[in-house]
């Protein structure tokens, strides 16, 4: 197989990494990270304690979830006051237990009469394969997230649910590259539509607009992009995987004022922007997990073909960036995973 020559820094990569939007500056939205020290791993949390209306829409075969069934336009509850993004596969979904306990202390949540019930739908990604798989987030992680959370520019790349990503691992989990999370957001007309993506997936990240190879599979040298797409195609045969090892989860969010069942569709139309990044994606081997929340608060609407289109290019360069922002990191006794930084002669570590 003939791979793809060793990439550059080009022109149109730093245009991503100079985008200054960021989903905190949806009205109504703060972030927050805990990155576990013990090895690569944590949780994100986004927090809407006012309340927002909320969709979810699940692409991937394999999902880790939380509380998403509330989310459906025909049931009851109308909105939500926080989504929480973990690693530690199954186990991660604890964290979401201290964000409802962070949020239930600051009187966030749904009004029963006698007291108040946040709640708060959670997805998380399969990150165990790196260090000890005993160390993953718990509720005191969550908790630590919010408490972190804030609406200045959130940290990005190897930091919270992110930590422990893992991007590129059709042809072995050792030819990886480095994942992480990244964020972005547009505004139009004063309403802001902004994404945070926890990039995990089994395939390889593509700059969305110009289709420049980003991340993923790496040669059986680790020294060269394969580009997994023609590789596939060429016929070669991916290693086996393990199911739900692999998984893209984030938020999109907006202060635009959307009905519930509108929520949902951004959910569904927010998958855009993964496909545009991400090749292949929504795979039998990937949780693919995008959450919606609208928190009304510009008192703005917005045609939806307009916040359709924002959703969808705010989640395709947060995924991006979230590759470009990763670290590359090194597990003892396991195989050292490269960043896209190291590629850009950015770092003196070899390949």
């Amino acid at each position: 197989m003939t791979a793809a020559p060793l990439p550059t820094l080009q022109p149109d990569a730093s245009d991503l990494l100079a985008h200054d939007g960021h989903i905190a500056r949806v009205q109504g939205i703060s972030v927050g990270h805990f990155t576990d020290t013990r090895r690569p791993t944590g949780c994100s949390v986004v927090l809407c304690p006012e309340g927002a209306v909320g969709g979810v829409d699940v692409r991937g075969a394999a999902p880790g979830t939380r509380e998403t069934d509330l989310l459906d336009p025909s049931h009851l509850v109308q909105q939500v006051h926080g989504i929480t993004l973990a690693g530690g596969s199954a186990w991660g979904l604890d964290a979401a237990s201290g964000t409802v306990r962070w949020l239930e202390a600051h009187g966030a949540g749904l009004d029963i009469g006698v007291g108040r019930i946040p709640l708060v739908p959670a997805a998380v990604l399969f990150d165990v394969m790196l260090g000890d798989m005993a160390i993953r987030p718990d509720a005191a992680a969550g908790y630590a997230a919010c408490q972190a959370a804030s609406s200045e520019r959130p940290q990005e790349g190897s930091v919270g649910a992110g930590a422990g990503a893992v991007v590129g691992k059709i042809f072995g989990f050792a030819r990886g590259m480095k994942g992480g999370i990244g964020t972005a957001s547009f505004t139009v007309d004063g309403v802001t539509v902004g994404a945070l993506v926890a990039c995990n997936a089994l395939g390889d990240v593509y700059h969305p607009t110009t289709g420049q190879l980003l991340a993923g599979a790496r040669t059986a040298s680790g020294a060269q992009l394969l580009c997994a797409r023609d590789a596939l195609l060429r016929g070669a045969h991916p290693q086996a995987i393990l199911a739900g090892s692999n998984t893209t989860i984030g938020v999109v969010a907006t202060d635009a004022q959307i009905t519930k069942p509108q929520a949902q569709r951004l959910a569904t139309v927010a998958h855009d922007g993964l496909a545009r990044a991400i090749n292949p994606v929504h795979t039998m081997s990937d949780g693919d997990t995008l959450f919606a929340l609208g928190t009304g608060q510009s008192g703005k609407t917005l045609g939806l073909m307009t916040l359709f289109t924002l959703a969808a290019e705010a989640v395709a360069v947060a995924t991006a960036r979230a590759i470009l922002l990763a670290q590359s990191v090194e597990v003892p006794g396991q195989a050292r995973l490269p960043s896209w930084s190291d590629w850009q002669g950015r770092s003196n570590a070899p390949l």
